[in-house]
């Protein structure tokens, strides 16, 4: 019992010098990591809600309510909330088409750019091929371009080739500007999976597609979903590629929206919806994705 206790005291003296050496920045740290700092985080995080919450509210409401008073006057007043202006939103030909140009322009961007930037990040991590070094350096150069610097060029391009104007144009753009990150992101992901692993695989006679389908796809899982978060939401909320290489018959929501709000004393009970649908989109597929999101982020961390 004395030694115990004299175990117990040497361990109590060591945690009050290594309290005293603290500085003091770290011991507020150590004070106001409970209950404080969880409840200010809280705040913040419905803080940062409140707009969304009123889109949405306001998106229930008449033009006329919403003219008369703000969108925090329902709570008092429920009976304000009504659905007739997602029904007037589908009866809008421009908004419902600029919806289906959105998806057709996000969904094929961003398939493109997983699978080619998969390959591509494989083939750079794994193959041997001459001036690959020189390739991969090429390619993390190319981050650094800005898209403003792009724009005419390839808008001429594009002119010349009848591309401008189109849905294909665009999700060529996209591509172009996607396969960067997407290259320099998987290419260091797949670079950490253990030698032996695909060595064992070749041993037991798998080819290089069917070790890139079966081992490193599979591994490499929790990247390639974080890629496609990115590259979803980059596309499906860019509106200055689409400014620039869509016409009326091919702008996505975003460029129908601002088009919408030139008439805004008109058509108020149709842009609040089509924001909210526009927004609520890449937040369900953020959530859809969320578990595979965050575990590629914390193995990005963790390498």
């Amino acid at each position: 019992m004395t030694a115990t206790a004299g175990s117990m005291g040497k361990i109590s003296r060591a945690d009050t010098a290594v309290r005293g050496r603290q500085s003091l920045g770290a011991r507020i740290a150590g004070r106001l990591s409970g209950g404080v700092v969880r409840v200010f985080l809280i705040l913040v995080g419905l803080f940062w809600l409140v707009p969304t919450i009123g889109l949405l509210v306001s998106s229930l409401r008449s033009p006329e309510d919403m003219s008369a008073s703000g969108w925090w006057k329902v709570f008092s007043e429920p009976s304000q909330l009504t659905v007739d202006s997602y029904r007037k939103l589908l009866e809008n030909g421009d908004i419902t088409h600029s919806l289906v140009n959105t998806v057709l322009i996000t969904v094929p961007a961003t398939v493109l750019v997983v699978v080619i930037g998969s390959l591509a990040g494989y083939a750079f991590a794994w193959m041997e091929f001459p001036g690959r070094d020189w390739w991969f350096l090429g390619v993390v150069s190319l981050l650094v371009v800005p898209v403003q610097v792009a724009l005419i060029p390839i808008a001429e391009l594009f002119g010349k080739i009848g591309l401008f104007g189109t849905i294909l144009g665009v999700i060529l753009f996209h591509v172009g500007f996607g396969l960067p990150f997407a290259v320099f992101l998987l290419r260091n992901f797949f670079a950490e999976i253990p030698r032996e692993l695909l060595e064992a695989a070749r041993l037991d006679g798998a080819g290089e597609l069917r070790l890139f389908a079966r081992v490193v796809m599979p591994l490499g899982g929790p990247a390639i979903a974080s890629l496609g978060i990115f590259q979803f939401l980059w596309v499906w909320n860019d509106m200055l590629v689409a400014l620039v290489f869509t016409k009326s018959g091919t702008q996505p929501i975003t460029v129908a929206l601002q088009t919408q709000v030139r008439q805004f004393g008109n058509n108020i009970d149709v842009l609040a919806p089509g924001a909210f649908i526009s927004m609520v989109v890449p937040l369900a597929v953020f959530f859809a994705f969320q578990r595979q999101f965050v575990s590629g982020v914390m193995a990005g961390a963790v390498k």
